[in-house]
């Protein structure tokens, strides 16, 4: 997994359109969003810009466990 972040609401919605039923995947309360690595060129295929913040840590995994987070993408 992968965290990542969009540049503003409108290209998150868009992401996230996108995005489920394609890939699982989290989106915390801090606005990041956990995805798979393949979601990464997906996304770039879509023209759809993001920042790559790096690997997924252990701990916003276990906070996304938790229920942490605000929505799940799947």
């Amino acid at each position: 997994m992968v965290t990542i972040t969009f540049p503003d609401r409108e290209t998150e919605k868009r992401a996230l359109a996108f995005l489920v039923g394609r890939f699982s995947g989290r989106v915390l309360r801090s606005g990041e969003h956990l995805v798979p690595e393949a979601a990464l060129e997906a996304l770039a295929d879509q023209n759809i810009p993001f920042t790559v913040k790096g690997k997924t840590t252990y701990e916003q995994q276990m906070a996304a466990i938790r229920g942490a987070s605000s929505s799940s993408v799947q």
